[in-house]
């Protein structure tokens, strides 16, 4: 079957299945261009939680599809591929972080949605890369703060707050390979493009970085920068729609090293269009969560969306 065919079942199939095809910007160009919306974490944790549709089918990783679950659990909710992780929540095992908070008992827990629901559970307030700073600003400086699972993150804020909140030494793989050295020489190179970086990079690389910001913030600098050039430290996936709403500017990506071109989440990228389409015809890979489970990861995800709504994030 064509690809073009494919996309053309998997639209019919949409319509007579009343779902709706969630996607994050680091998927495939042809899984995004197929998404009924596409978005960050924040954008999409939002979306989850008011679709009225009978099935979610969630293009991105695992830790997305038990969010729009916990946020919407009476709708079914499906993903293409079940291997689909993440690097980062994996980096926090449920168990040790648990003992690490009890370690620290006067310290209130700011998890970074890119966790699992064991480690929502755990959590106080859940944020995104788009309201980490917000939602640790809204917090009295005296409070105690265990900030989870991104150190990259999470050494940002408190670089640029002056918060001296504790760590948990999680990192993503594909912002955290990419080195200041190897940046410098591709900003040396390419000396006319201005570099924004994702905040999941480590200190140095967003130390020489033009922007800073949230996959949705990075793709609304480009759009309303007068630069034309950009260097991109963040996943590959973005450039897609960097190039949709900017034909006429340039992007190259931020690579580890001199062997690709790319800069791709193994994870991410486990999606594919024959995959989407047979999860949508066989309305698998259902995300299954205990009731319990899902009430109580809820509370900091709500707390998280309430409080983005108050300070006029969302």
């Amino acid at each position: 079957m064509r690809t073009q065919d494919k996309i053309d079942r998997i639209k019919k199939l949409k319509r007579e299945k009343n779902a709706i095809i969630l996607a994050h910007y680091y998927q495939i160009p042809e899984i995004q261009d197929i998404a009924d919306f596409i978005g960050d974490s924040l954008n999409l944790a939002e979306k989850a939680k008011n679709i009225e549709s009978e099935l979610i089918l969630f293009c991105g990783v695992h830790f997305m599809g038990e969010t729009a679950k916990i946020l919407n659990p009476k709708t079914k909710v499906i993903i293409p591929d079940m291997d689909a992780g993440c690097s980062l929540a994996d980096s926090c095992p449920k168990e040790d972080f648990q003992k690490f908070k009890e370690q620290n008992p006067d310290h209130i827990v700011i998890s970074y949605i890119n966790c699992s629901a064991n480690i929502k559970t755990l959590s106080d307030i859940i944020c995104t890369s788009g309201n980490a700073l917000q939602i640790v600003n809204s917090l009295p400086k005296e409070q105690k703060i265990i900030f989870a699972p991104d150190r990259n993150l999470g050494g940002y804020i408190n670089r640029i707050t002056g918060r001296n909140m504790l760590l948990w030494q999680g990192t993503c793989e594909v912002h955290e390979l990419l080195t200041a050295e190897y940046v410098l020489k591709q900003k040396k190179k390419n000396s006319d493009y201005l570099l924004i970086a994702h905040p999941e990079c480590n200190d140095a690389v967003l130390q020489i970085a033009d922007f800073v910001g949230s996959t949705s913030a990075m793709i609304n600098y480009v759009k309303t920068h007068s630069s034309t050039k950009f260097l991109v430290a963040t996943e590959s996936g973005i450039v897609h729609q960097l190039k949709k709403d900017n034909p006429y500017k340039d992007f190259i990506i931020v690579t580890q090293d001199e062997s690709c071109a790319c800069n791709d989440c193994r994870f991410m990228k486990l999606n594919t269009i024959d995959k989407v389409l047979e999860s949508l015809e066989e309305e698998k890979y259902e995300i299954i969560l205990d009731e319990d489970l899902m009430e109580s990861a809820k509370k900091p995800i709500v707390k998280m969306l309430d409080l983005s709504k108050k300070l006029g994030i969302i």
